[in-house]
């Protein structure tokens, strides 16, 4: 079971042929072809079914909206402790080895060519920092290559990690376009501070991300990092025409990171 879900998973085995393919596009670098094999939409490596607990939240697909009039760095700051620590993310102070869930950047590096398409309405977009996290693609490049289906994405659109069947490929490391995901390069329960006993810590050698706190989703609440957001953060089911984010989607001009890849991601940024 996936750390902090309460489904039940039903696990079915990659075949070698499968896996061999894989292997052999990222092994040999993923050229130019075998990346947009890697990232075009299409069926994923994905046998597993999820049976959701009845108090959970439901949706057909879970978003995100980000709004970057009201975001700054100090609402950034607490939606990172806020998830870090709920999470047992340590904090590791070697920024070659670190693990993140959430993480600030520069508008302009998130997003280098909107960085002056935007300037003349926002004067502060391209040096405002906003926060980054996994995107729960529609089509998940890193489903697709997971040759463990440690990586796998439910029905309501969360892409999950199941940490305890990761085998620390990093197959999905090199298939994410946006840099969503950390490995623990060593044991990271000596830099946890203040560990939560309620969710899991990970094991030296596994891959982990934002999983849009499921563990809470499952228990009927939104996550962490929407709570203590002071409203820029907005979660909700993107197919569903009432929902918050839908209606916000329509009052202001909205980007994607990246969406010419096809990955379909599922956070918005609301200019």
């Amino acid at each position: 079971m996936s750390p902090g879900t309460r489904g039940e998973l039903i696990l079915s085995n990659i075949n070698k042929r499968e896996f061999l393919k894989i292997s052999g596009v990222l092994l040999f670098g993923l050229g130019s072809g075998a990346l947009l094999e890697v990232l075009s939409p299409g069926e994923a490596l994905n046998a597993e079914e999820y049976i959701a607990d009845p108090e959970a939240l439901k949706a057909n697909s879970w978003g995100m909206v980000i709004d970057l009039k009201i975001v700054n760095e100090k609402i950034i700051a607490r939606c990172i402790k806020q998830c870090h620590q709920i999470h047992n993310v340590p904090d590791i102070p070697d920024k070659k080895r670190e693990i993140k869930w959430i993480w600030g950047e520069l508008f302009k590096s998130v997003f280098p060519d909107k960085g002056f398409e935007y300037f003349n309405i926002r004067s502060d977009l391209g040096n405002k920092t906003i926060p980054v996290f996994c995107n729960h693609c529609k089509e998940p490049p890193c489903v697709r290559v997971c040759p463990t289906k440690a990586t796998f994405k439910r029905p309501d659109g969360i892409v999950m990690m199941d940490m305890h069947r990761c085998i620390g490929c990093r197959f999905c490391m090199a298939a994410c376009p946006y840099g969503s995901r950390s490995f623990n390069w060593m044991d990271p329960k000596p830099y946890i501070n203040d560990k939560n006993m309620e969710y899991p810590a990970r094991e030296k050698g596994v891959v982990e991300k934002c999983d849009f706190c499921v563990e809470r989703i499952d228990k009927g609440l939104q996550p962490a990092c929407v709570e203590v957001s002071e409203g820029s953060f907005h979660f909700g089911d993107l197919n569903n025409p009432e929902s918050e984010v839908v209606k916000l989607l329509r009052t202001r001009y909205t980007i994607r990171r990246k969406p010419e890849l096809g990955t379909v991601p599922q956070i918005y940024y609301l200019i």
